[in-house]
Protein backbone atom coordinates (compact mmCIF):
# COMPACT_ATOMS: atom_id res chain seq x y z
CA UNK A 1 0.00 0.00 0.00
CA UNK A 2 3.05 2.32 0.61
CA UNK A 3 4.30 1.45 -2.52
CA UNK A 4 1.14 2.20 -4.48
CA UNK A 5 0.54 5.70 -2.02
CA UNK A 6 3.87 6.56 -3.34
CA UNK A 7 3.89 5.31 -7.19
CA UNK A 8 0.49 7.50 -7.47
CA UNK A 9 2.08 10.33 -5.91
CA UNK A 10 4.92 10.40 -8.43
CA UNK A 11 2.61 9.69 -11.24
CA UNK A 12 -0.02 12.46 -10.07
CA UNK A 13 2.36 15.38 -9.85
CA UNK A 14 2.66 15.43 -13.13
CA UNK A 15 6.37 15.97 -13.54
CA UNK A 16 7.40 14.94 -17.44
CA UNK A 17 10.72 13.16 -16.18
CA UNK A 18 8.75 10.66 -14.16
CA UNK A 19 5.66 9.43 -16.33
CA UNK A 20 5.95 6.90 -18.44
CA UNK A 21 5.52 8.49 -21.95
CA UNK A 22 2.78 6.51 -23.10
CA UNK A 23 1.23 6.45 -19.84
CA UNK A 24 1.19 10.34 -19.91
CA UNK A 25 -0.01 9.94 -23.52
CA UNK A 26 -3.10 7.95 -22.49
CA UNK A 27 -3.72 10.08 -19.38
CA UNK A 28 -4.15 13.56 -21.30
CA UNK A 29 -6.08 11.63 -24.26
CA UNK A 30 -8.42 10.68 -22.07
CA UNK A 31 -8.26 14.01 -19.95
CA UNK A 32 -9.07 15.78 -23.31
CA UNK A 33 -11.80 13.00 -24.13
CA UNK A 34 -13.79 13.70 -20.45
CA UNK A 35 -13.75 17.47 -20.88
CA UNK A 36 -14.73 17.23 -24.63
CA UNK A 37 -17.85 14.98 -23.35
CA UNK A 38 -18.47 17.06 -20.38
CA UNK A 39 -18.23 20.64 -22.63
CA UNK A 40 -20.68 18.82 -24.96
CA UNK A 41 -23.26 17.66 -22.44
CA UNK A 42 -22.88 21.41 -20.91
CA UNK A 43 -23.77 22.73 -24.64
CA UNK A 44 -26.87 20.68 -24.74
CA UNK A 45 -27.92 21.91 -21.04
CA UNK A 46 -27.23 18.44 -19.37
CA UNK A 47 -25.26 20.15 -17.21
CA UNK A 48 -24.54 23.58 -15.50
CA UNK A 49 -21.00 25.01 -16.06
CA UNK A 50 -19.14 25.13 -12.60
CA UNK A 51 -17.71 27.93 -11.75
CA UNK A 52 -13.74 27.24 -11.26
CA UNK A 53 -10.93 25.02 -12.55
CA UNK A 54 -11.80 21.74 -11.41
CA UNK A 55 -15.29 21.18 -10.96
CA UNK A 56 -15.58 18.55 -13.59
CA UNK A 57 -12.16 16.66 -13.91
CA UNK A 58 -9.79 14.60 -12.01
CA UNK A 59 -7.13 16.92 -10.82
CA UNK A 60 -4.78 13.99 -11.51
CA UNK A 61 -4.28 11.36 -13.16
CA UNK A 62 -6.62 8.53 -12.41
CA UNK A 63 -4.73 5.39 -11.41
CA UNK A 64 -5.27 2.19 -13.12
CA UNK A 65 -7.49 -0.02 -10.49
CA UNK A 66 -9.43 2.82 -9.18
CA UNK A 67 -9.63 4.87 -6.24
CA UNK A 68 -10.43 3.79 -3.05
CA UNK A 69 -12.62 5.48 -0.63
CA UNK A 70 -12.52 4.77 3.26
CA UNK A 71 -15.45 5.66 6.49
CA UNK A 72 -16.83 3.77 9.37
CA UNK A 73 -19.19 1.78 9.20
CA UNK A 74 -21.85 3.89 10.33
CA UNK A 75 -21.45 7.33 11.28
CA UNK A 76 -23.87 9.32 13.50
CA UNK A 77 -24.41 13.41 12.78
CA UNK A 78 -25.94 16.10 14.08
CA UNK A 79 -28.21 17.12 18.01
CA UNK A 80 -29.32 13.78 19.82
CA UNK A 81 -26.48 11.73 17.90
CA UNK A 82 -25.23 10.45 20.97
CA UNK A 83 -28.64 9.18 22.15
CA UNK A 84 -28.81 7.14 18.68
CA UNK A 85 -25.77 5.72 19.49
CA UNK A 86 -26.40 3.18 22.25
CA UNK A 87 -29.14 1.50 20.92
CA UNK A 88 -26.73 1.23 17.80
CA UNK A 89 -24.33 -0.40 20.39
CA UNK A 90 -26.60 -2.35 22.19
CA UNK A 91 -27.58 -3.94 19.19
CA UNK A 92 -23.89 -5.08 18.55
CA UNK A 93 -23.92 -7.41 21.51
CA UNK A 94 -20.80 -5.73 23.29
CA UNK A 95 -21.18 -5.83 27.26
CA UNK A 96 -18.19 -4.05 28.28
CA UNK A 97 -16.70 -0.77 27.42
CA UNK A 98 -13.19 0.92 27.99
CA UNK A 99 -14.20 4.54 27.79
CA UNK A 100 -10.58 6.56 26.86
CA UNK A 101 -10.91 10.06 27.40
CA UNK A 102 -8.77 12.72 28.70
CA UNK A 103 -7.98 14.01 32.19
CA UNK A 104 -9.88 16.93 32.16
CA UNK A 105 -13.09 15.25 30.23
CA UNK A 106 -12.68 12.87 33.45
CA UNK A 107 -12.37 15.62 36.10
CA UNK A 108 -14.87 17.53 34.32
CA UNK A 109 -17.90 15.13 34.86
CA UNK A 110 -18.05 15.34 30.95
CA UNK A 111 -17.53 11.47 30.64
CA UNK A 112 -20.86 10.88 32.56
CA UNK A 113 -22.68 11.65 29.06
CA UNK A 114 -21.27 8.28 27.58
CA UNK A 115 -21.17 6.44 31.25
CA UNK A 116 -24.61 7.22 30.78
CA UNK A 117 -25.54 6.33 27.86
CA UNK A 118 -24.29 2.52 28.02
CA UNK A 119 -25.80 2.20 30.89
CA UNK A 120 -29.08 2.72 29.83
CA UNK A 121 -28.66 0.17 27.77
CA UNK A 122 -26.81 -2.43 29.86
CA UNK A 123 -23.49 -2.03 29.30
CA UNK A 124 -21.29 -2.22 31.50
CA UNK A 125 -17.88 0.48 31.12
CA UNK A 126 -14.77 1.50 33.08
CA UNK A 127 -12.66 4.70 32.71
CA UNK A 128 -9.28 5.16 31.31
CA UNK A 129 -8.48 8.87 31.70
CA UNK A 130 -5.00 8.68 30.36
CA UNK A 131 -5.19 10.17 26.96
CA UNK A 132 -2.46 13.06 26.81
CA UNK A 133 -2.93 15.85 24.49
CA UNK A 134 -0.23 14.11 22.29
CA UNK A 135 -1.13 10.60 22.83
CA UNK A 136 1.80 8.57 23.61
CA UNK A 137 3.31 4.95 23.09
CA UNK A 138 3.17 4.88 27.14
CA UNK A 139 -0.59 5.76 26.80
CA UNK A 140 -1.50 3.12 24.41
CA UNK A 141 0.70 0.41 26.70
CA UNK A 142 -1.21 1.62 30.14
CA UNK A 143 -4.60 2.18 27.74
CA UNK A 144 -4.04 -1.66 27.08
CA UNK A 145 -3.63 -3.47 30.13
CA UNK A 146 -6.33 -1.44 31.80
CA UNK A 147 -8.28 -2.71 28.80
CA UNK A 148 -6.85 -6.54 29.58
CA UNK A 149 -7.11 -6.35 33.44
CA UNK A 150 -11.17 -5.60 33.54
CA UNK A 151 -11.69 -8.11 30.37
CA UNK A 152 -13.45 -5.19 27.90
CA UNK A 153 -14.62 -6.42 24.82
CA UNK A 154 -15.10 -3.13 23.08
CA UNK A 155 -13.70 0.40 23.27
CA UNK A 156 -15.38 3.90 23.07
CA UNK A 157 -13.18 7.32 22.59
CA UNK A 158 -14.46 10.56 24.19
CA UNK A 159 -12.91 13.59 23.41
CA UNK A 160 -10.45 14.96 20.38
CA UNK A 161 -8.03 13.59 18.19
CA UNK A 162 -6.01 12.16 21.17
CA UNK A 163 -8.80 10.21 22.96
CA UNK A 164 -9.42 8.88 19.69
CA UNK A 165 -6.10 8.28 18.18
CA UNK A 166 -5.34 6.48 21.61
CA UNK A 167 -8.18 4.24 21.15
CA UNK A 168 -7.30 3.40 17.92
CA UNK A 169 -3.67 2.69 19.27
CA UNK A 170 -4.94 0.52 22.39
CA UNK A 171 -7.80 -1.27 19.71
CA UNK A 172 -5.27 -2.21 16.97
CA UNK A 173 -2.57 -3.59 19.34
CA UNK A 174 -5.35 -5.51 21.72
CA UNK A 175 -6.02 -7.66 17.98
CA UNK A 176 -3.08 -8.03 16.37
CA UNK A 177 -0.65 -8.11 19.69
CA UNK A 178 3.20 -6.44 19.48
CA UNK A 179 3.43 -3.19 20.36
CA UNK A 180 1.90 -0.01 18.80
CA UNK A 181 5.25 0.92 17.07
CA UNK A 182 5.08 -1.83 14.88
CA UNK A 183 2.11 -0.55 12.92
CA UNK A 184 3.84 2.21 11.91
CA UNK A 185 3.39 3.12 8.37
CA UNK A 186 0.48 2.23 5.46
CA UNK A 187 -1.60 -0.77 6.35
CA UNK A 188 0.61 -3.09 8.87
CA UNK A 189 -2.58 -4.61 10.65
CA UNK A 190 -3.20 -7.78 10.00
CA UNK A 191 -6.37 -8.40 12.25
CA UNK A 192 -9.26 -6.22 12.43
CA UNK A 193 -9.45 -4.12 15.54
CA UNK A 194 -11.67 -4.79 18.76
CA UNK A 195 -15.14 -2.98 18.23
CA UNK A 196 -14.16 0.93 18.63
CA UNK A 197 -17.31 3.95 18.92
CA UNK A 198 -15.73 7.48 18.75
CA UNK A 199 -17.67 10.15 20.57
CA UNK A 200 -16.27 13.37 19.23
CA UNK A 201 -16.30 16.64 20.71
CA UNK A 202 -14.32 18.48 18.87
CA UNK A 203 -14.24 20.35 15.25
CA UNK A 204 -11.85 19.28 14.66
CA UNK A 205 -9.59 16.64 13.70
CA UNK A 206 -12.08 14.21 12.20
CA UNK A 207 -10.00 11.47 14.19
CA UNK A 208 -13.76 9.73 15.23
CA UNK A 209 -13.73 8.37 10.96
CA UNK A 210 -10.75 8.05 9.81
CA UNK A 211 -7.75 5.53 9.38
CA UNK A 212 -5.05 7.63 10.72
CA UNK A 213 -3.86 6.98 13.62
CA UNK A 214 -0.72 9.45 15.51
CA UNK A 215 1.36 8.43 18.63
CA UNK A 216 3.72 10.08 20.02
CA UNK A 217 7.31 7.71 20.38
CA UNK A 218 8.29 9.06 23.20
CA UNK A 219 11.63 7.89 23.54
CA UNK A 220 12.64 9.20 19.42
CA UNK A 221 10.20 12.46 20.50
CA UNK A 222 8.26 11.63 16.83
CA UNK A 223 4.80 11.52 15.98
CA UNK A 224 4.44 8.14 14.57
CA UNK A 225 1.96 8.03 11.68
CA UNK A 226 -0.36 5.08 11.43
CA UNK A 227 -2.46 4.96 8.22
CA UNK A 228 -4.39 1.87 8.15
CA UNK A 229 -7.65 1.31 7.07
CA UNK A 230 -8.05 -1.04 10.17
CA UNK A 231 -8.35 1.42 12.68
CA UNK A 232 -11.10 3.30 11.15
CA UNK A 233 -13.85 3.26 14.07
CA UNK A 234 -17.06 0.90 13.87
CA UNK A 235 -18.90 4.24 14.72
CA UNK A 236 -18.63 7.92 14.61
CA UNK A 237 -20.72 10.07 16.91
CA UNK A 238 -20.56 13.74 16.35
CA UNK A 239 -23.11 15.22 18.31
CA UNK A 240 -22.83 19.40 18.29
CA UNK A 241 -24.34 19.80 21.42
CA UNK A 242 -21.15 17.80 23.02
CA UNK A 243 -18.99 20.88 21.71
CA UNK A 244 -20.62 23.56 23.32
CA UNK A 245 -18.77 24.19 25.95
CA UNK A 246 -15.39 23.68 23.97
CA UNK A 247 -13.51 26.50 25.11
CA UNK A 248 -12.60 29.11 22.68
CA UNK A 249 -8.54 28.73 21.82
CA UNK A 250 -9.57 24.46 21.34
CA UNK A 251 -11.93 25.81 19.04
CA UNK A 252 -10.01 27.96 17.04
CA UNK A 253 -6.69 25.52 16.63
CA UNK A 254 -9.56 22.52 15.93
CA UNK A 255 -10.82 24.55 13.47
CA UNK A 256 -8.09 25.24 11.74
CA UNK A 257 -6.59 21.99 11.88
CA UNK A 258 -9.82 20.71 9.84
CA UNK A 259 -9.59 23.67 7.24
CA UNK A 260 -5.94 22.46 6.66
CA UNK A 261 -7.35 19.30 6.15
CA UNK A 262 -9.61 20.09 3.44
CA UNK A 263 -7.08 22.55 2.00
CA UNK A 264 -4.23 19.40 1.76
CA UNK A 265 -6.78 16.85 0.64
CA UNK A 266 -7.85 19.14 -2.34
CA UNK A 267 -3.74 19.95 -3.14
CA UNK A 268 -2.93 16.11 -2.89
CA UNK A 269 -1.92 13.87 -5.95
CA UNK A 270 -4.15 11.31 -5.15
CA UNK A 271 -7.57 13.23 -4.94
CA UNK A 272 -10.90 12.65 -6.74
CA UNK A 273 -13.92 13.67 -7.51
CA UNK A 274 -16.17 12.85 -3.88
CA UNK A 275 -13.07 13.78 -1.87
CA UNK A 276 -12.78 17.11 -3.45
CA UNK A 277 -16.55 17.80 -3.06
CA UNK A 278 -15.88 16.85 0.43
CA UNK A 279 -12.87 18.87 0.48
CA UNK A 280 -14.65 22.68 -1.11
CA UNK A 281 -18.01 22.07 0.96
CA UNK A 282 -15.84 22.14 4.06
CA UNK A 283 -13.65 24.78 3.05
CA UNK A 284 -16.60 26.81 2.44
CA UNK A 285 -18.75 25.91 5.79
CA UNK A 286 -15.38 26.78 7.76
CA UNK A 287 -14.93 30.24 5.87
CA UNK A 288 -18.87 30.85 7.04
CA UNK A 289 -18.44 29.43 10.60
CA UNK A 290 -15.66 29.14 12.26
CA UNK A 291 -15.58 32.53 13.36
CA UNK A 292 -18.93 32.82 15.19
CA UNK A 293 -17.92 29.28 16.70
CA UNK A 294 -15.10 30.51 18.11
CA UNK A 295 -16.33 33.93 19.89
CA UNK A 296 -19.75 32.67 20.19
CA UNK A 297 -19.70 28.98 21.28
CA UNK A 298 -23.29 29.20 22.08
CA UNK A 299 -24.22 30.05 18.66
CA UNK A 300 -25.55 25.61 18.23
CA UNK A 301 -26.10 27.01 14.20
CA UNK A 302 -22.09 27.54 14.29
CA UNK A 303 -21.37 24.28 16.13
CA UNK A 304 -23.46 22.26 14.08
CA UNK A 305 -22.13 23.60 10.88
CA UNK A 306 -18.57 23.19 12.26
CA UNK A 307 -19.30 19.52 12.70
CA UNK A 308 -20.41 18.75 9.69
CA UNK A 309 -17.54 20.87 7.86
CA UNK A 310 -14.51 19.07 10.21
CA UNK A 311 -16.41 15.96 9.28
CA UNK A 312 -16.53 16.22 5.28
CA UNK A 313 -12.47 17.48 5.87
CA UNK A 314 -12.15 14.02 7.44
CA UNK A 315 -13.86 12.51 4.65
CA UNK A 316 -11.73 14.33 1.87
CA UNK A 317 -8.29 13.36 3.77
CA UNK A 318 -9.02 9.93 5.22
CA UNK A 319 -8.86 8.90 1.13
CA UNK A 320 -6.88 11.50 -0.27
CA UNK A 321 -4.89 12.31 2.24
CA UNK A 322 -2.94 15.41 3.04
CA UNK A 323 0.68 16.80 2.28
CA UNK A 324 3.76 19.15 3.95
CA UNK A 325 1.47 20.99 6.45
CA UNK A 326 0.96 17.50 8.31
CA UNK A 327 4.43 16.15 8.07
CA UNK A 328 5.67 19.09 9.37
CA UNK A 329 3.37 19.63 11.89
CA UNK A 330 3.98 15.88 13.46
CA UNK A 331 7.63 16.60 14.15
CA UNK A 332 6.81 19.66 16.28
CA UNK A 333 3.71 17.98 18.09
CA UNK A 334 6.26 15.11 18.87
CA UNK A 335 9.64 16.91 19.29
CA UNK A 336 8.17 20.06 21.36
CA UNK A 337 4.79 18.50 22.63
CA UNK A 338 3.11 21.39 20.57
CA UNK A 339 -0.93 21.85 20.10
CA UNK A 340 -0.86 19.93 16.72
CA UNK A 341 -3.94 22.18 15.04
CA UNK A 342 -1.93 25.44 16.01
CA UNK A 343 1.06 23.85 14.28
CA UNK A 344 -1.16 23.24 11.31
CA UNK A 345 -2.20 26.70 11.15
CA UNK A 346 0.79 28.40 11.08
CA UNK A 347 2.23 26.29 8.97
CA UNK A 348 -0.46 26.36 6.21
CA UNK A 349 0.29 29.50 4.56
CA UNK A 350 3.89 28.61 3.90
CA UNK A 351 3.23 25.32 2.70
CA UNK A 352 0.48 26.39 0.35
CA UNK A 353 2.74 29.40 -0.96
CA UNK A 354 5.67 26.49 -1.65
CA UNK A 355 2.77 24.58 -3.63
CA UNK A 356 1.20 28.21 -5.77
CA UNK A 357 3.99 27.23 -8.59
CA UNK A 358 3.07 23.60 -8.82
CA UNK A 359 -0.79 24.07 -9.13
CA UNK A 360 -1.90 27.74 -9.02
CA UNK A 361 -5.41 26.25 -10.49
CA UNK A 362 -6.20 24.17 -7.62
CA UNK A 363 -6.40 27.50 -5.62
CA UNK A 364 -9.47 28.70 -8.33
CA UNK A 365 -11.71 26.55 -6.31
CA UNK A 366 -10.62 27.15 -3.01
CA UNK A 367 -10.93 31.01 -3.48
CA UNK A 368 -14.43 30.84 -4.42
CA UNK A 369 -15.38 28.16 -1.79
CA UNK A 370 -13.66 30.98 0.89
CA UNK A 371 -16.00 33.77 -0.79
CA UNK A 372 -12.98 35.21 -3.12
CA UNK A 373 -15.33 34.98 -6.11
CA UNK A 374 -13.69 33.69 -9.12
CA UNK A 375 -9.99 34.27 -9.66
CA UNK A 376 -7.86 33.23 -12.41
CA UNK A 377 -4.67 31.11 -11.59
CA UNK A 378 -2.78 34.15 -11.44
CA UNK A 379 -4.97 35.94 -9.06
CA UNK A 380 -6.36 33.10 -6.63
CA UNK A 381 -3.03 31.81 -4.77
CA UNK A 382 -2.20 34.96 -2.97
CA UNK A 383 -5.64 35.71 -2.33
CA UNK A 384 -6.40 32.53 -0.86
CA UNK A 385 -3.24 32.83 1.26
CA UNK A 386 -3.88 36.07 2.61
CA UNK A 387 -7.42 34.96 3.51
CA UNK A 388 -5.97 31.39 5.56
CA UNK A 389 -4.02 34.16 7.26
CA UNK A 390 -6.52 36.47 8.13
CA UNK A 391 -8.69 33.75 9.76
CA UNK A 392 -5.84 32.74 11.52
CA UNK A 393 -5.76 35.98 13.09
CA UNK A 394 -9.02 36.36 13.90
CA UNK A 395 -9.28 33.25 15.60
CA UNK A 396 -6.16 34.62 17.61
CA UNK A 397 -3.69 31.63 16.23
CA UNK A 398 -0.41 32.57 17.14
CA UNK A 399 1.14 34.14 14.56
CA UNK A 400 4.47 31.98 13.99
CA UNK A 401 7.29 29.54 15.00
CA UNK A 402 8.74 31.18 17.62
CA UNK A 403 6.20 32.50 19.76
CA UNK A 404 5.52 28.52 19.93
CA UNK A 405 8.67 28.17 21.68
CA UNK A 406 10.52 26.24 18.49
CA UNK A 407 14.38 26.15 17.76
CA UNK A 408 16.09 26.89 14.09
CA UNK A 409 18.53 24.69 15.33
CA UNK A 410 16.20 21.74 15.57
CA UNK A 411 14.89 22.46 12.00
CA UNK A 412 17.74 20.14 10.49
CA UNK A 413 16.13 16.98 12.47
CA UNK A 414 12.28 18.27 12.04
CA UNK A 415 12.92 18.44 8.44
CA UNK A 416 14.94 14.49 8.01
CA UNK A 417 11.97 13.23 10.04
CA UNK A 418 9.59 15.49 7.75
CA UNK A 419 10.55 13.58 4.74
CA UNK A 420 9.72 10.32 6.47
CA UNK A 421 6.25 10.94 7.41
CA UNK A 422 3.47 9.40 4.85
CA UNK A 423 1.47 12.72 4.89
CA UNK A 424 3.80 14.30 2.53
CA UNK A 425 3.86 11.75 -0.02
CA UNK A 426 1.13 13.21 -1.72
CA UNK A 427 2.00 16.87 -1.46
CA UNK A 428 1.69 18.46 -4.72
CA UNK A 429 4.83 19.98 -5.06
CA UNK A 430 8.30 17.66 -3.74
CA UNK A 431 10.33 19.05 -1.53
CA UNK A 432 13.77 18.48 -0.43
CA UNK A 433 15.20 18.49 2.93
CA UNK A 434 16.81 22.21 2.45
CA UNK A 435 13.69 23.39 0.90
CA UNK A 436 11.68 21.65 4.13
CA UNK A 437 13.84 23.55 6.62
CA UNK A 438 13.89 27.22 4.47
CA UNK A 439 9.55 26.28 5.63
CA UNK A 440 9.78 25.55 9.12
CA UNK A 441 12.53 29.26 8.87
CA UNK A 442 9.59 31.15 7.01
CA UNK A 443 7.04 29.59 9.77
CA UNK A 444 9.29 30.96 12.68
CA UNK A 445 9.62 34.25 10.95
CA UNK A 446 5.96 35.03 9.48
CA UNK A 447 3.16 36.98 11.46
CA UNK A 448 1.10 40.17 11.12
CA UNK A 449 0.67 42.45 14.33
CA UNK A 450 -2.76 41.43 15.09
CA UNK A 451 -1.41 37.80 15.43
CA UNK A 452 1.35 38.65 17.07
CA UNK A 453 -0.53 40.83 19.39
CA UNK A 454 -3.34 38.16 20.40
CA UNK A 455 -0.75 35.89 21.14
CA UNK A 456 0.97 38.07 23.57
CA UNK A 457 -2.31 39.76 25.05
Amino acid sequence: MLRQIASRAVRARGVAARLIPSAAAAATTESVAIRALTTSAMKAGALSVPSGANGVNYHNPAPEGGYAFFMPRQSLIGPGALKTAGSIVKSLNLKKALIITDGGMAKSGAVKAVENMLAENGIEAVVFPGAMPNPTDENVADGLKMLKENNCDFIVSFGGGSSHDCAKGVAVVATNGGRIHDYEGVDRSTKPILPLVSVNTTAGTASEMTRFCIITDSSRRVKMAIVDSAVTPTIAVDDPTLMVKMPKALTAATGMDALTHAVEAYMSTISNPVTDASALHAIKLISAYLRTAVHDGSNMQARDMMSYAQFLAGMAFNSASLGYVHAMAHQLGGFYNLPHGVCNAVLLPVIQEFNASAVPDRFIDIAEAMGLGQLSSEEAPAKVIAAIRELSGDVEIPANLELLGAKPEDFDILAENTLKDACGFTNPRPASKDEIIDMFRKAYEQGGESQKKAASA
